[in-house]
């Protein structure tokens, strides 16, 4: 993994890198503070980033450990996901997201943030979409990447519900992240 972060980031001068999940083991706790390491002796800490949870502080800690300065929220994206998954309310889910943002600030660890299952939740259950959106972007998420965690989508829908979300949203820096479960992904990005 380090071989090919380096790669990434200094041969193909990639925006950023997403290189871990936290909290996963011990031996990716090792992984990623080598390449956090180079990142930093190399200025490039700043791309290298890392999926984290609603977990209270847990993985805030975990990326904090590896000597990382960026996390990627996974949040839910949609009220269905919201209420099977996690059998909570959009209330209760926000108050969690906003500790998490201000446990960071004091950390210095900068956040983006997944809608995951997005593509359904902006269909299915938009104003949570919104919501959720604009409370993101008041507690200061870098970019939103917009999940289409089942890989549902056709490139037309892509477009319609992303031009949607930058219409309502022209503020906010959003990603698309596709999915492959239908082999669309690479024409819906």
């Amino acid at each position: 993994k380090l071989v090919i972060s380096a790669m990434l980031l200094e041969k193909l001068q990639a925006d950023r890198i997403e290189i871990c999940s936290a909290r996963v083991s011990e031996g990716e706790l090792k992984t990623a503070q080598k390449i956090c390491q180079w990142a930093k002796e190399n200025s490039y800490l700043e791309r290298v980033e890392t999926l984290g949870f609603v977990d209270g502080e847990k993985s805030l800690a975990w990326i904090r450990k590896a000597g990382g300065k960026v996390l990627n929220l996974l949040v839910k994206g949609s009220l269905n996901h919201l209420t099977i998954q996690l059998g909570k309310t959009p209330v209760q889910h926000i108050a969690d997201i906003s500790g998490i943002f201000f446990k960071a600030r004091k950390m210095k660890i900068a956040i983006n943030v997944y809608l995951e299952d997005w593509s359904r939740g902006v269909g299915e259950s938009q104003d949570y979409v919104f919501k959720l959106t604009d409370k993101l972007r008041k507690f200061g998420a870098k970019r939103i990447m917009l999940a289409d965690t089942l890989g549902i989508l056709s490139p037309d829908e892509t477009y319609q519900k992303v031009k949607l979300m930058v219409e309502n949203f022209p503020d906010v820096h959003f990603d698309f992240h596709g999915h492959n479960d239908y082999g669309l992904a690479t024409a819906n990005s």
